[in-house]
């Protein structure tokens, strides 16, 4: 098995006949990724790599019967096109722009309380479950199948331990992209279920950054309801504690909440290990599977 995207997945492309949609769109059909359709306001009837262009989210919805939508929108336009598929009711939406301005997702995470969809993102890569589908932009081929899912705040930190990983003959059941930004569509809390209820997945990671509290009550999370071993890599440890970050979501308060310091308490003390690197989380990995 594997969670939220697998070979039966029907995959939308929001924005397809634009530079970036239309590249990632290729290399998701190279993957053998299954794109049912692209929606381009105003570019109805077109195709773009084979795939076939609709004017609006619902009339692909209707047409092809998707499950999963991907955006390659800019920042300023993805609250309109995650609205759009909320209003179709696509069971997912995931979104990849960076610089979401923050009241356009407080207002989206209102608006899912009363609808039948879960964002993934902002700035998330994506979606993979390694040898049955993609759905974002992250590099393929470092990614093998296997019995250890994670997910990230950094796409760059998933992917030094997913190739180190791979190369350790260590595969993956399903990565999903969390994002960085301050207001994520989907927490880490949120997803840890599906984790728990996949057959394939023995080990669940998280790998996440300084900011936020999405960690601690991830690890309440854990004590609580995980009954399989997790590992995380707090991100971000030795950031100069005067100095601004420039990530979105790194923003650690006065008292410490935020801390790499407070996260990792927190995280092990709900049975966490807790690992100082990427190839910590591989060496992790090899003693629990």
């Amino acid at each position: 098995m594997s969670i939220l995207i697998d070979e039966n997945s029907k995959i939308i492309v929001q924005g397809i006949t634009g530079r970036e949609g239309s590249f990632h769109t290729k290399q998701m059909l190279e993957y053998r990724s299954n794109i049912a359709a692209g929606v381009t306001p105003g570019r109805g009837g077109e195709t773009v790599h084979g795939v076939p262009v609709y004017d609006t989210v619902k009339e692909a919805f209707e047409d092809t019967g998707a499950d999963t939508t991907v955006l390659f929108v800019p920042p300023l336009f993805t609250y309109q096109a995650i609205l759009e598929a909320i209003d179709a009711d696509i069971p997912q939406i995931i979104t990849v722009a960076e610089h979401v301005p923050v009241h356009d997702m407080m207002k989206i995470k209102n608006l899912l309380k009363y609808s039948v969809s879960r964002v993934i993102g902002p700035n998330s890569f994506g979606i993979i479950s390694p040898g049955k589908a993609k759905a974002g932009f992250m590099a393929h081929r470092i990614f093998s199948k296997g019995n250890v899912g994670i997910m990230s705040r950094s796409a760059t930190n998933c992917y030094e331990t997913v190739f180190m990983m791979t190369n350790s003959n260590i595969g993956q059941s399903t990565c999903i992209g969390i994002g960085g930004d301050m207001i994520p569509g989907s927490t880490f809390s949120e997803l840890l279920p599906f984790y728990q209820k996949d057959d394939q997945t023995k080990v669940i990671v998280l790998i996440g950054e300084i900011g936020g509290i999405e960690e601690e009550k991830a690890a309440d999370h854990i004590k609580k309801h995980i009954t399989k071993p997790c590992v995380s890599l707090i991100a971000g440890k030795n950031a100069p504690k005067e100095r601004s970050m420039g990530h979105a979501g790194a923003i650690v308060a006065s008292d410490g909440t935020g801390s790499a310091e407070n996260k990792e308490d927190k995280l092990r003390e709900a049975g966490v290990h807790i690992a100082e690197s990427a190839m910590d989380i591989v060496d992790i990995c090899k003693r629990l599977l």
